[in-house]
């Protein structure tokens, strides 16, 4: 499990990567262009593309690593028994908002097969608008790769809480 997981991880970071200089560079093109006269009809539209590709990939990647927004304390200054119940219970939440988003953007891919991005025609919507379900089974992925290490953690006494309330704090 740990090995699949840090190849996904090495997945996610490149692709992370790829896409940032992909985003830096088209800006800074865009800007250029535009500062000698001859702007790109193309760039505002494919760097809004880029930028929520990147923000989809980029969630899944920071999923992986535990890096969004939670309150860990919570769960720590919760007894080790109930800590558990507490993790599956959230982690449900998560894959089934995960699983209605990717679901629901499947079907969004069908409605927008027809259309094509104004400033490159030749690109179908439907190709741009793939981030949606491919980034919501990414973070499923995600999610069930960090489970493991999620409940080994909650199982764990937490020493620090202890620490914490020997300090006064």
């Amino acid at each position: 499990m740990a090995r699949a997981r840090a190849g996904f991880e090495r997945l996610l970071e490149i692709i992370v990567i790829v896409l940032m200089v992909a985003l830096a560079v088209e800006v800074l093109l865009g800007v250029s262009f535009r500062k000698f006269g001859s702007a790109l009809v193309w760039y505002d539209e494919i760097a809004s593309v880029t930028l929520a590709w990147l923000t989809y990939y980029g969630a899944a990647l920071a999923a992986l690593k535990g890096a969004h927004i939670g309150v860990p304390e919570l769960l720590r200054l919760l007894p080790p028994a109930a800590r558990i119940p507490l993790i599956f219970v959230s982690e449900a939440i998560v894959l089934a908002f995960f699983a209605v988003l990717g679901w629901y953007g499947w079907v969004v891919l069908e409605v927008l097969a027809t259309d094509n991005l104004v400033s490159v025609p030749e690109i179908s919507v439907m190709y741009t608008q793939s981030v949606i379900p491919i980034g919501a089974a990414l973070f499923i992925v995600a999610e069930l790769l960090r489970l493991p290490e999620l409940l080994a953690e909650a199982r764990e006494t937490d020493t620090h809480l202890g620490e914490a309330e020997e300090r006064g704090i």
